[in-house]
């Protein structure tokens, strides 16, 4: 059984970050899955999704790694191409992914207490970000 409903969240630009969590464990309860994988996927090149225990403190560090890992003003390929300003946004999402994947057990997500799916913007503007959750199994 496969089972995909899509959640629209809205972001304020570069660094925003959204706990999932809930929105996805709706999609897995109403998929009425026993046992599973449920993958979120994020629909755009400069969006990441992942897992994290969702508290300010690491929200916070996150973006601030990434921004110092690959950091805006640098001189980047894409923006030769492009002049857009925002290839560390494009490589910052690729360096997280885009996606993840969950178990499920007894229709629920299988993820430690501390382990929350967040949406991380990593675009220099603000967006309206489609996921997708496709839930898988029996």
């Amino acid at each position: 059984m496969v089972y995909q409903k899509k959640v629209q969240i809205e972001t304020r630009g570069h660094g925003d970050v959204h706990d999932l969590t809930r929105q996805v464990a709706r999609a897995v309860a109403e998929s009425e899955v026993d046992a599973g994988i449920c993958h979120v996927f994020n629909v755009g090149s400069t969006g990441a999704i992942g897992c994290i225990e969702f508290e300010p403190g690491l929200q916070r560090d996150v973006h601030e790694m990434l921004d110092q890992l690959i950091p805006a003003a640098r001189e980047y390929a894409h923006e030769q191409t492009w002049h857009d300003g925002n290839a560390h946004s494009h490589l910052q999402a690729t360096m997280l992914s885009q996606s993840v994947t969950v178990p499920i057990r007894h229709n629920e997500l299988v993820l430690g207490t501390w382990q929350q799916i967040f949406h991380l913007e990593c675009d220099v503007r603000p967006h309206r970000r489609t996921i997708i959750v496709t839930v898988t199994g029996e």
